[in-house]
């Protein structure tokens, strides 16, 4: 799987607090009845996922453990695409309701849609000359 270039290294996840505070202050938004997503450039050359599934929205473990199993699938596939954006994906309520592929379809939609909008900034600060 990950000779494929598709495989989720911790190098892909944001995992300090301040990483994920960063892409809260100043962010790109894509948002439908299942998903919200936060969008910044990182200066990087490769996409990092974050993920805030709230107790508030989601009650049971197992569902919030079931969306978050999604949404990193869809992100490991299409990362690629991603370029150097961090991005939080939090689930609303009605993400529940849903069945996998209406997920799945949703995810895509906001990938493209974050491509769309962010890869101006990200594709400039991903110059290596840049600092």
């Amino acid at each position: 799987m990950t000779a494929s270039g598709h495989g989720f290294p911790r190098t892909r996840r944001l995992t300090k607090s301040a990483d994920f505070k960063r892409v809260f202050e100043r962010s790109v938004k894509s948002a439908n009845g299942q998903w919200t997503l936060l969008a910044r450039s990182n200066g990087k050359r490769y996409p990092r996922l974050g993920l805030a599934i709230s107790k508030k929205h989601i009650r049971k473990a197992s569902d919030r453990n079931q969306l978050k199993r999604i949404a990193r699938e869809s992100f490991r596939l299409q990362q690629h695409t991603l370029g150097g954006l961090d991005i939080v994906i939090m689930a609303r309520s009605a993400a529940l309701q849903a069945d996998h592929e209406t997920l799945r379809r949703s995810l895509q939609k906001h990938w493209d849609n974050l491509v769309k909008q962010c890869k101006p900034s990200w594709s400039s600060s991903s110059d290596p000359t840049a600092t």
